[in-house]
């Protein structure tokens, strides 16, 4: 149990400790990589539950420790398709709050995209922009490939 006045210290995840919200982070961090090239990459940080008997909160935090929103879901660890969207809101909610920036950015609306599955449960950056000729919102691209998209994903300045 978490005492009152002794917040617990959080602790860096070890690389293969979660395998597959590590797997996940890994998708997400190429996307982080290729659209804010500035930042350095996501981690996985770990703080002990502040209730007995259940396992420790794992949330998705900036190189630097911090992080925002709440911890990953411990059943999305179950497969790579749960664990990224559980890891994507994660990060999503962490990057924009402490940049106060919306993260990742349609390079066509420059609108903020959400990670959205589809029927075969795969994971895609899906903006909500109206597309004239092709009806409103779209699948921009899967989770984890922006970097095959090249320069125009850049975020704008």
């Amino acid at each position: 149990m978490c005492a009152l006045f002794e917040p617990p210290e959080p602790r860096r995840v070890s690389p293969g400790e979660y395998l597959v919200w590590g797997q996940a982070l890994a998708l997400l961090n190429r996307d982080l990589a290729v659209t804010l090239p500035q930042l350095e990459l996501l981690q996985l940080l770990a703080l002990p539950s502040c209730a007995a008997d259940e396992p420790e909160d794992v949330y998705v935090a900036m190189a630097n420790g911090e992080w925002h929103g709440n911890h990953l879901d411990p059943d999305s660890q179950d497969s790579l398709a749960s664990a990224l969207a559980s890891v994507a809101d994660a990060a999503q909610e962490t990057v924009m709050e402490l940049l106060r920036q919306a993260w990742p950015l349609c390079p066509e609306h420059g609108l903020g995209m959400h990670p959205r599955e589809d029927a075969q449960e795969r994971l895609f950056w899906w903006c909500a922009g109206e597309r004239p000729r092709r009806g409103p919102a779209h699948i921009h691209a899967a989770v984890g490939t922006l970097d095959a998209l090249g320069e125009s994903i850049r975020t704008r300045s």
